[in-house]
């Protein structure tokens, strides 16, 4: 047993205000990770909906789980989950052009040069197969084919990672179950206003509309949008990034399911946004993320619903929002979780993963009761730093359009921050990446974005003169090699069917 902690200063209580995805991740989280000592209360209304936008997901998903020892068949099953290869992006350089941004590389590392400058210099010497045939995960994506991945390196199908699709709100009932069985105690009622220490500022209590009074110690704020303790209380403020990412509004709608169950997600340029296609076990979701300054509410349903593969099951359901963050993410003893904390639009799938690190934060800088500046402040400067890198990352997609619609033009001539500006010249002038400290997303995403979106380099990687590397045919060889393992899995269908097939 480990040595005990000085007690006195031990937080004992901690309030999570708010439920969905949000509240359950770190309930699930705290309960797991704090297995003593230690009261865990979930305060959630059943009136309160919840956005349940978080579907398509990236693959550190999978360590979440594994962190809480949920095995990958049960959850799946739980959640009427699906598979994910990558995102498909349809029309956004310009209309009837496609690329796919995947969870793995392009072929397999062979020389000091990166795999895409062989590619590039075929590509400037004729050849027109397009980067992404040498990627594992798009073959087997586009042939609808998924298993897990080799665990033995020297195969190609080591090469490609993956994530879930899912039912967000299944996702939460789970991980209630399961926080509830280790403890954690769940109060149904609406938080309506908090109490403050009068000689700290600290949070004391949070009072529910029938007058009950719920302290603690540590409070995270899982209260979506409106972030009741982090912003009604604290006054911490948001930062606002809609004049680099203007789509604000968004109609979500499920539709029965067709007859391909691709493993991955589409995402698809409009006039004045993009729509996206997830399929899960039962029905696809759909939606129609976009800027109400280029068109109206009424139009983009009608839009949306006759943009569909199968019949809806349900009416579009709005969501309004700013893209952006607070300030900070973690004031005095409060730590925004969720929504509370800011909001990306879900281009990328980064909805549930912010949730997740901002868990994963609290947990590596978990504090006593003296809750000491130097760990708050280390907290929110990651925090920072990630969510600008995956800011950075959706303008990419936006600004690299040569469309001709309003929203598009405002887009491609608008100004974009520096750490923007200087990636896309490094690849434009030379092929190269520029690696940021907290990245989430790593070179092949970059890599898919520059050439998928037309920033083509105007010269090749001045080493990639001196290799001696036959790049032609290693591409050729990778080319071969993927077609050939892709045709020994089995169907994403088949494979969900034999291993975690849902109660649907």
């Amino acid at each position: 047993m480990m040595p005990s902690p000085d007690t006195d200063r031990a937080i004992r209580s901690i309030v999570i205000v708010g439920g969905g995805s949000a509240g359950w991740m770190t309930a699930a989280a705290l309960c797991r990770t704090l297995q003593r000592d230690c009261t865990i209360t979930l305060v959630e209304s059943e009136e309160i909906g919840t956005v349940g936008v978080g579907e398509a997901t990236i693959p550190p998903i999978r360590l979440f789980n594994e962190m809480l020892g949920i095995a990958e068949a049960d959850f799946v099953k739980a959640t009427h989950g699906s598979f994910k290869l990558g995102i498909q992006f349809v029309g956004w350089q310009q209309p009837g052009q496609t690329y796919f941004h995947p969870f793995g590389t392009y072929g397999k590392p062979f020389d000091t040069v990166g795999v895409h400058q062989f590619w590039l210099a075929q590509h400037r010497a004729g050849a027109i197969d397009p980067l992404d045939n040498y990627c594992m995960a798009w073959v087997l994506a586009q042939a609808g084919k998924f298993a897990p991945p080799s665990r033995d390196p020297r195969n190609v199908l080591s090469t490609y990672d993956y994530a879930y699709h899912f039912d967000a709100v299944r996702y939460a009932a789970f991980l209630r179950s399961y926080a509830e069985a280790r403890g954690v105690i769940r109060i149904e009622g609406k938080a309506v206003s908090v109490a403050l220490k009068g000689e700290t500022g600290f949070v004391e209590s949070v009072t529910l509309a029938d007058g009950r009074v719920i302290a603690g110690e540590l409070f995270i704020d899982c209260s979506g949008f409106r972030g009741l303790l982090i912003e009604g209380a604290l006054h911490t403020g948001y930062e606002d990034w809609s004049h680099w990412l203007p789509c604000d509004r968004a109609l979500a709608v499920p539709c029965a399911p067709t007859a391909d169950f691709i493993p991955y997600t589409r995402s698809t340029a409009q006039s004045a946004g993009w729509q996206w296609r997830i399929p899960i076990q039962g029905r696809t979701g759909n939606g129609y993320v976009y800027s109400s300054g280029f068109i109206d509410d009424d139009r983009a349903a009608s839009d949306l619903l006759g943009r569909l593969d199968g019949t809806p099951l349900a009416d579009p359901r709005p969501l309004r929002f700013v893209t952006g963050r607070r300030r900070k993410s973690w004031n005095r003893n409060v730590v925004a979780v969720g929504l509370s904390s800011g909001f990306m639009e879900p281009l990328e799938s980064t909805s549930l993963h912010l949730i997740q690190a901002n868990i994963s934060k609290l947990l590596a800088f978990f504090p006593d009761r003296d809750f000491d500046p130097l760990v708050i402040d280390e907290f929110n400067r990651v925090a920072s730093g990630e969510t600008e890198r995956i800011r950075d990352f959706l303008i990419l997609h936006y600004h690299l359009n040569r469309r001709d619609e309003p929203l598009w033009q405002y887009c491609a001539n608008m100004a974009i921050p520096d750490t923007v500006q200087a990636r896309i010249d490094h690849f434009r002038r030379f092929g190269r990446l520029i690696v940021r400290d907290m990245d989430l997303f790593g070179a092949p995403s970059w890599t898919a974005v520059h050439i998928g979106q037309g920033n083509l380099p105007e010269r090749l990687d001045p080493v990639a003169h001196y290799r001696e590397a036959d790049g032609a045919a290693w591409l050729a060889k990778f080319k071969a090699a993927m077609a050939a393992e892709a045709q020994r899995l089995p169907s994403h269908r088949d494979y969900v069917a034999q291993h975690c097939r849902g109660d649907v």
